[in-house]
């Protein structure tokens, strides 16, 4: 048989056929738990590893477009698997097998240099050298020799270029279980579109189906909905038994359901309903004669499958084209071994409907069946039958999900029927899968909802569930729901009550008492048994539901007396009464837990060892057990028994108790008394005896093992006193400790205990008397260890060795590629530090033996021993990762429990290492190991405590962790997950301490807020964005203000100012910079806290500041702000300082920039609105809007063409409107841009006065907060002839901070109300404003006037503000918005105030309007007249002075006084740039 290799897919799976692995599929394996056995030699294991890892590398090479890695690689692996496939044929002569083997060791070793992996170290021979039985000093040549070799060996293997192809070759072993291959090849039918195709196995006698559905989803063009499928459509029908295979007839079936309109003849457009599961046919093919190998299948022979449509009278043409249909013996296990061309990794697993025949120990499952049988719903009020649809959820209390319609297909959160058209009696005989966890089964209820569903999209949508079932999957006796039919009671009510669990859960389910005992009986027809107690809910007496289960479960059981065996412990007065019980329980049920049940007896028997109350009932129910085994019909299950004898009994001390019940019935039976039991015991005896041989041979085992580490132990403490007395010298120290932990683990690993053990003694008694007798009687050390001061040179020689030891680890003494040797370093270090921590904890923790550096150097070692970069598994490969895992383990979590260990022993003396300790342990807790964090981080806990008993806070703490964690964020460390658990652990713990919660919440809080910042700024450093760098600065400079970390926010102020520079945006890094300067007093103290500006003053400090700044804003042009400044040091240097030299310099550049600011043209910079929409961008970012300022001469598209660079898969939106929430929600990126008009806001001091036009110009761009942008639209038919046709729809922004600032660009923020006071206010000024300029200059003419006052008068407009009357005067915004009750009062004022402005206005206009334009102003003061009505009515009197009567200078203090008497909104605007951006509408006529 030919094979054939793709080579791109290096999968775990797909060097099955390559492997050579031999599964064991003897009696006593387990199809879950399978025992893996190596069959082939250790090279060949290296091979199909090294290709593995190769394959890996090989696709990453690939999609990094790295063509010469790629072709190189994949040479290699060529060459491997030709050089493997003649390993495996075992006909090598053995000088050619030699010369291949030299060949391949030298090729994967060439393979792992230029791939960058690790250096493997061999023999003479070419094996690989183990590390645990190979000395240090040989292990360190090997790999110096392989080094030498391998760079020898890249000269040649860089000429040799081969390329051939290999064979592959699999060994096939039988099984007992028999599978059914179906390779399904198309399926032809004109249905225009999707279907679901479910294929089961079905007997066509007993009318059932006894397979899981294969779900294949179908799409309308013809092909699978996954193009991946496309030829891949593979299942196999597993767990058949010798009874399945008995069968008289036994079909494929294929059930065809289309998804889409209810009817193919309606018009496939958005009128008709879509989506809607609709029967449409089923294909049937006979297979006895295959499965049961009457027929040989051809691989290359294909059937066609008959179809037949659900409606007769359509006239259809379709088939289901199987490529191969073959009967395969085995497992799915074994199959895929021996079949590996047929069955892969994608090739899809369809389960019996019930258990194999055989259920080894160890294979778990836990599937529940459901199948909808049919229903009865009455029309009510409607003309016909309903189209009733079923949806299914699988919920607890809170609501989850879990269900599989079929093998093949992802699990979904919903189950939705199919739809018969217009049908009374609906029968769907739909099944599929509920795969629920074991721990959650007793919360767990499946509820049904009922739906009509119309064939029109506009009545489907008001269509709601009419009526709902339910039912539990556990009774309160523990036990599982029955096999069997269900006929559910089906409630109505209102939608929403049927969605609400508490509505309904305390009802009965089921109409019969044995469908539901949950709730202690069922329900007939009536509907008053639910009275009171229904939430709302009614039975409906005219609908019925049934539907039918199976449970495959070997964990949850149908039967009350087995599960409270098997639960005995829950109600032990039972025992006694459920051990007699087991004898009567069907014997199906107690094999299919034979595992549970065997357990359940022995620890029994186990945990009632000192008495023999229940001896004799175990015994019985195990001879029952054994029993049942050799019958007939359970005689597969002598392989489970003799698999659990083997790998699962540990009752140690059972032999005892079988032995002593044994001899008692053989007793009574030679005393001639009668024995009931004794025939049975007879016929048991086999496997009675070898539970008690394996027990007392776990016995023995026990107490050998026992015995040789309690002598170990005993050792260990005698020799302590010897190593420590003479480790003078670190180097002897060193050698003695490495020699005696090396000959003892590799004595005791080859099970000789005593006579190794005396040997090491002995030499290790040469060494110690050798020592020192060198030294000698009068030598500086014997002396004062004569003297009592042996603690004392203990403790300096473990602080030099703990020095000595974080140096080497520091230190990257070894090559990276040199994986084994550091290790075996690690490993020595391992050791040494944990032997070191038993010592300090004897010798060093007591109060008066406490050396706090001592503990203080063992901490910051282990630290540092479980960071460095040799142990951090997760930048490994997974072969690499598994490899130290099998050999090393983790040693990070043996390091970081010990930490954890000692941290608490030190009781009083944790103060000490507080906050010292406080970064070394955060970044041990940062290591991304779910295990080791969880045992760490509760030491921050303790930490804050300790230092709170102590201080009365934890303030020390506090300030630590968040420097120490800026520092280890941005290094790399941290994530997601880690935030997650450091908030659950530390308010977890707070929980416990009441007078502490609200402290540690709030610091949780603080350091949840700063560690959103730190991942957001690390994510964006590596992005080509300036600007998306910018933004995650401000925001952490931003953070650190607000908690007042000064230094911390110094230190970002300095980064955001480098970002600036980068980009030349001088203004901005002079802002960014001023921030800084206003932290400084002119004064002379020391600004010590600054570490990086030296021994300077704040004064010297500031001045420094300030004429960087003053150079940064002359190269921006922003010398308005340059003259601030300079005014500031002129006024230190002429009335502080008295320097006036420095002065006089000072003021001359202060002349110098007055002088540009009238002479050099400063072009205005655009201004764009630019807006992110979508899911797609990071928090900072999405769905808000920006205001950007533009560098000189940039033009819109060039901005915008700058936008779309940073975010490449964005799309533009051409409009300028705010966009719907189908764009804000979408996953996708839009990007929004167009230009806005500053709004100018000029100084006081400048205001009407004569002021030149280059300094007003100015402040047109800068300085600026509010933006405009205005658009023209038409309201009403278009007419040229009239000039007041077109309107202008204006946008306003509002921004947080005033621009230009720290940044080029502020988010936009002004809510609704707020913008409506700020629009009426400033429409009520603009009135003021030129009532006051037509009283003072009569010559102005008066159509400005006319348009400004018939703007707001106007009933198309409704005063200008009927849409705040809409949007805010209302009970339902009231109710929603409480905090802006104030507001709505100020917003109501101002209308009330616009009424007298106007009547003042047309006052002035009527004195001022010409005789042609009389109707018009006749017309105006028509419609004032009843918008003041209106107003007044509603919102009050207002009263102006008479305006005739004012003076030319009393508008403007009348215009004062108006002002005064509103509160300036922009006091009660926020300053957090994460406002939603809002939009102000103002509808203008021109």
């Amino acid at each position: 048989m030919r094979y054939k290799i793709s080579l791109p897919d290096f999968s775990d799976d797909t060097f099955f056929c390559l492997s050579g692995w031999v599964t064991g599929m003897t009696n006593s394996s387990s199809p879950s738990k399978e025992v893996v056995i190596s069959a082939e030699m250790p090279l060949v294991k290296e091979v199909t590893t090294t290709l593995r890892e190769w394959g890996s590398i090989w696709k990453q090479l690939f999609v990094g477009n790295k063509e010469t890695h790629v072709k190189q690689v994949q040479r290699l692996m060529w060459e491997l698997m030709e050089w493997r496939s003649q390993l495996l044929s075992g006909t090598l002569p053995s000088d050619e097998f030699k010369e291949l083997k030299q060949k391949v060791t030298s090729k994967i070793d060439y393979g792992n240099k230029i791939l960058e992996l690790d250096l493997v170290v061999r023999d003479e021979d070419g094996n690989i050298l183990d590390p645990e039985r190979t000395n240090v000093i040989s292990l360190f040549r090997a790999h110096e020799e392989a080094t030498a070799k391998i760079n020898e060996r890249i000269k040649e293997e860089q000429s040799n270029i081969q390329t051939d192809h290999s064979g592959i070759s699999a060994r096939i072993q039988s099984s007992p279980t028999h599978s059914l291959y179906v390779f399904v090849r198309n399926f032809v039918c004109r249905i225009g579109e999707d279907s679901e195709l479910f294929m089961s196995l079905y007997d066509p006698i007993k009318q059932t189906i006894i397979s899981e559905n294969y779900l294949v989803r179908w799409g309308s063009k013809g092909f699978p909905k996954e193009i991946d499928m496309l030829n891949n459509l593979k299942v196999v029908f597993t767990d058949l038994g010798n009874k399945d295979l008995s069968r008289e007839k036994i079909y494929l079936i294929c059930q065809i359901v289309r998804v889409g309109r209810m009817d193919l003849k309606e018009a496939n457009n958005k009128k008709f309903t879509q989506g809607l599961r609709r029967p449409f046919g089923v294909a049937v093919m006979d297979i006895s004669d295959i499965i049961k190998g009457k027929m040989e299948c051809d691989e290359e022979k294909q059937f066609f499958i008959p179809f037949f449509p659900y409606v007769l009278f359509v006239s259809l043409s379709a088939s289901v084209l199987l490529k191969e249909t073959s009967a395969l013996v085995g497992d799915i296990v074994q199959i895929r071994k021996e079949y590996p061309h047929l069955v892969d990794r994608s090739t899809v697993v369809a389960r019996k409907l019930g258990f194999p025949e055989i259920i080894m120990p160890g294979d778990v499952r836990n599937d529940i069946y459901l199948t909808l049988q049919g229903g009865d719903f009455d029309k009510y009020n409607k003309t016909t039958q309903k189209n009733v649809e079923v949806i299914m959820w699988v919920c607890d209390e809170e609501g989850k999900n879990s269900i599989c319609l079929g093998a093949g297909d992802k699990p979904v959160s919903e189950y939705r029927s199919v739809i018969y058209y217009q049908v009374k009696q609906a029968r769907w005989m739909e099944t599929f899968k509920v795969a629920v966890p074991l721990e959650e089964m007793h919360r767990i209820h499946l509820r049904f909802m009922f739906r009509h569903r119309s064939s029109q999209e506009s009545k489907d949508k008001s269509e709601k569930n009419f009526a709902m079932a339910f039912v539990r999957l556990m009774k309160d006796d523990g036990t599982v729901l029955q096999d069997g039919l269900h006929d559910l009671i089906v409630f109505k009510g209102d939608s929403k009550r049927m969605e609400d669990v508490s509505c309904y859960l305390s009802l009965p389910s089921t109409r019969h008492p044995h469908g539901d005992t949950h709730k202690g009986a069922g329900l007939n027809r009536s509907p008053s048994n639910v009275s009171g107690g229904g939430g709302g809910l009614s039975v409906s007496s005219r609908d019925t539901f049934t539907i039918s289960t199976l449970v495959c479960s070997t964990k949850l059981t149908q039967n009350v007396g087995l599960l409270g065996l098997l639960k005995w412990r829950t109600r032990p007065e039972l025992l006694r009464e459920n051990l007699e019980k087991l004898k009567i329980i069907d014997g199906e049920e107690v094999v299919k837990f034979l595992q549970d049940t065997l357990d359940a007896l022995f620890n029994i028997m186990m945990e009632h060892s000192q008495t023999d109350n229940y001896d004799i009932l175990v015994f019985d129910a195990l001879i029952y057990i054994i029993g049942l085994i050799a019958d007939r019909k359970f005689q597969h299950f002598n392989t489970v028994l003799e698999a659990y004898i083997k790998q699962h009994f540990s009752a140690t001390l059972a032999y005892k108790k079988l032995m002593s019940v044994l001899k008692r019935y053989l007793d009574v039976s030679s005393r001639g008394e009668q024995c009931e039991p004794i025939l049975r015991t007879l016929k048991a005896l086999e496997y009675i005896f070898k539970f008690i041989v394996r027990s007392r041979m776990l016995y023995s085992q026990s107490c050998l093992t026992s015995a040789c580490w309690m002598c170990l132990q005993r050792f260990r403490e005698r020799c302590r006193g010897f190593l420590i007395f003479v480790c003078f010298s670190t180097s002897s120290f060193s050698i003695i400790l490495f020699f005696f932990f090396t000959s003892l683990c590799v004595c005791f690993s080859q099970g000789e205990t005593f006579q190794h053990i005396q040997d090491i003694v002995v030499s290790l008694l040469r060494i110690i008397n050798q020592t020192v007798i060198t030294m000698g009687r009068e030598h500086a050390l014997i002396v004062s260890t004569r003297n009592g001061t042996i603690k004392c040179l203990t403790c300096d020689f473990l602080m030099e060795s703990f020095l000595l030891f974080k140096d080497l680890i520091g230190k990257h003494v070894y090559p990276s590629d040199w994986m084994a040797m550091i290790m075996v370093q690690n490993r020595v270090f391992l050791r040494a530090i944990n032997t070191y921590a038993d010592t300090m904890n004897q010798k060093f923790l007591n109060n008066d033996d406490f050396e706090v550096q001592l503990w203080n150097n063992y901490f910051h070692l282990a630290v540092a021993f479980i960071t460095q970069e040799s142990l951090q598994l997760q930048h490994f490969s997974p072969t690499k990762r598994n490899k130290i895992l099998a050999k090393y383990g983790d040693m990070r979590r043996l390091i970081g429990f010990a930490i954890r260990d000692i941290w608490y022993k030190l009781g009083s003396h944790k103060i000490c290492f507080i906050p010292g300790m406080v970064g070394p342990i955060l970044e041990m807790t940062l290591i991304p190991d779910e295990e080791l964090r969880r045992a760490t981080i509760p030491i921050f806990f303790d930490m804050i405590t300790c230092e709170h008993s102590h201080s009365g806070n934890f303030q020390k703490f506090e300030n630590e962790i968040i420097l120490k964690l800026d520092h280890e964020v941005e290094g790399g460390g941290g994530d997601e997950r880690y935030m997650q658990l450091l908030e659950t652990i530390l308010l977890d713990c707070a929980a416990e301490k009441p007078t502490l919660r609200p402290q540690v919440q709030h610091f949780v809080a603080l350091v949840k807020g700063l560690l959103i910042r730190l991942l957001d700024y690390r994510t964006v450093m590596s992005d080509d964005s300036r600007n998306n760098r910018m933004s995650c600065t401000v925001n952490l400079l931003n953070f650190y203000k607000d908690i007042n970390r000064e230094g911390m926010y110094i230190r970002y102020l300095y980064k955001l100012r480098d970002l600036h520079l980068e980009g030349e945006n001088y203004t901005e890094a002079a802002y960014t910079l001023l921030l800084h300067s206003r932290l400084l007093k002119w004064s002379d103290d020391m600004c010590s806290q600054f570490e990086f500006h030296g021994s300077q003053t704040q004064r010297q400090l500031k001045e420094t500041l300030y004429d960087t700044i003053i150079d940064y804003f002359d190269k921006g042009k922003m010398w308005e702000e340059a003259i601030t400044l300079c005014k500031e040091l002129a006024e230190q240097y002429e009335n502080e300082i008295f320097d006036y030299e420095l002065l006089s310099r000072r003021l001359e550049k202060q002349a110098k920039f007055y002088e540009n600011i009238m002479k050099i043209l400063r072009p205005k910079p655009d201004y764009f609105a630019v807006g992110f929409y979508g899911q797609g961008y990071p928090p900072f970012l999405r769905n808000k809007v920006f205001i950007h300022r533009g560098k000189e001469y940039e033009r819109r598209e060039d901005f915008q063409n700058q936008l779309t660079s940073q975010f490449p898969s964005s799309v533009r939106l051409n409009t300028t409107t705010m966009p719907g929430d189908d764009i804000k929600n979408s996953p996708l990126q839009y990007i929004q841009c167009f230009t806005v008009q500053p709004v100018l806001e000029i100084p006081p001091r400048l205001k009407n006065k004569p002021v030149p036009d280059q300094i007003i110009n100015f402040y047109k761009s800068n300085y600026v907060q509010r933006f405009h942008y205005s658009r023209p639209v038409r309201k009403g038919p278009v007419d040229p002839n009239n000039e007041f046709s077109m309107w202008i729809e204006r946008t306003t922004f509002t921004t947080v901070y005033k621009l230009p600032g720290i940044l080029r660009w502020f988010e936009t923020t002004l809510s609704p109300l707020e913008n409506a006071i700020e629009t009426m206010e400033s429409t009520n000024e603009k009135i003021l404003t030129m009532i006051n300029q037509y009283q003072a200059d009569l010559s102005l003419p008066i159509n400005p006037l006319s348009m400004l006052l018939n703007g707001i008068v106007d009933p198309a407009v409704m005063g200008g503000f009927a849409k705040y009357e809409k949007a805010f005067f209302t009970e339902e915004y009231t109710q929603q918005h409480p905090e802006d009750r104030d507001k709505l009062v100020r917003l109501k004022d101002l209308i009330a105030w616009q009424i007298p402005l106007l009547g003042g206005g047309i006052s002035l206009h009527g004195k001022r309007v010409t005789d042609d334009l009389r109707p018009f102003h006749e017309r105006m003061e028509e419609c004032f007249k009843q918008l003041k009505k209106k107003v007044e009515k509603e919102y009050g009197v207002r009263e102006l002075p008479d305006l005739d009567e004012r003076k030319s200078t009393r508008p403007r203090s009348m215009l004062r006084s108006f002002r005064q008497s509103i509160i300036s909104i922009s006091s009660m605007q926020g300053s957090e740039c994460g406002t939603p951006t809002k939009y102000e509408l103002l509808t203008l006529k021109i």
